[in-house]
């Protein structure tokens, strides 16, 4: 069975969700090959609990985080060395970045955004959502490995048992005359999911006035990660990290809850492929409803309230 490369992303000693969904993947199209940097012991597990069959593992020195530059570069040896049928990385994070110096490492194509993965007559084959999430078109490379990213939230992880033998190899790294590294800043860690890895989004727009509190509540009522539209991020009520739409984060959670927010097509393209999408907003006429599986016509700051009420006495009951 050809080899399926899976780079793992990991934080907090565990496999990110994005990187369980990525192994899932593989498994339709080959032997997954799981390629970690800097693991601990309870990653290597995660890995071998969601049947990759083999495991790569870099050594990167302690407290280092490799760049996306030196990871392309490993992966390039490794597909030199290995001559897998396909590379998947997930998008989370700066895996687009890797895959496209990675394609161009070994003189390959990429396939960004994947939501799904299918095989044809042997050969991978990529679908994606586009135009906003209305039309889905299927994508394959040419020429050399295919190098292909994964959305998050696009499929269900699922684990499988079995053997996996470990290989340990070398960070590869070199100079890249256009990035200078000029600071670093540890990012604030929230008790919250990351936005794209969320089952559960409940976002604000121009609808909050600004006043997030009711949003933030309900997401922590629901174990879910709080997002924003750009008029929101754009008016400083909310951080820019936190915005979805065409120019922030795609997310297509189990649940997205839309509160004051009208559905701009750009806001739509970041957010329209979620499972079950649910509206609120004094609006009637608001886009929105018309993408909306439910749809709520009231005062955020009056429904959102006592939907807090509701779930709390569901809680205690």
């Amino acid at each position: 069975m050809a080899e399926v490369l899976v780079l793992i992303d990991h934080a907090e000693g565990r496999i990110t969700k994005p990187a369980a969904e990525a192994l899932t993947l593989a498994r339709r199209l080959g032997a997954p090959g799981a390629v970690v940097f800097g693991a601990q012991a309870s990653v290597v597990d995660d890995v071998q609990s969601y049947g990759a069959e083999r495991l790569y593992l870099v050594g990167v020195p302690s407290g280092e985080s490799p760049s996306p530059a030196d990871r392309a570069r490993t992966l390039a040896s490794l597909v030199s060395e290995r001559e897998p049928a396909l590379v998947l990385i997930p998008t989370a994070s700066d895996g687009n970045e890797v895959g496209a110096r990675l394609a161009v490492l070994v003189r390959s194509g990429i396939v960004t955004d994947a939501v799904d993965l299918v095989s044809e007559d042997g050969v991978p084959v990529a679908v994606k959502s586009v135009l906003a999430g209305g039309f889905t078109t299927t994508a394959r490379v040419t020429r050399g490995t295919p190098i292909v990213t994964v959305k998050p939230n696009s499929v269900t992880p699922d684990k499988a048992s079995g053997a996996c033998t470990s290989t340990d190899i070398a960070l590869v790294t070199g100079h890249t005359r256009d990035v200078t590294l000029v600071s670093r800043e540890r990012r604030a860690v929230s008790e919250r999911p990351d936005l794209t890895e969320a089952a559960v989004v409940v976002a604000g727009g121009r609808g909050t006035g600004g006043d997030f509190a009711a949003v933030e509540r309900l997401a922590d009522a629901l174990g879910g990660a709080v997002g924003a539209s750009r008029a929101a991020v754009d008016a400083g009520w909310y951080p820019h990290a936190c915005q979805v739409g065409q120019t922030g984060k795609v997310v297509s959670p189990q649940l997205y809850i839309a509160n004051g927010i009208s559905g701009a097509i750009q806001h739509r393209a970041g957010m329209q492929t979620s499972k079950l999408i649910v509206a609120v907003n004094k609006d009637v006429e608001a886009p929105i409803f018309d993408l909306a599986d439910f749809g709520v016509v009231g005062d955020l700051h009056t429904v959102l309230p006592a939907t807090i009420d509701g779930i709390a006495a569901r809680g205690s009951a």
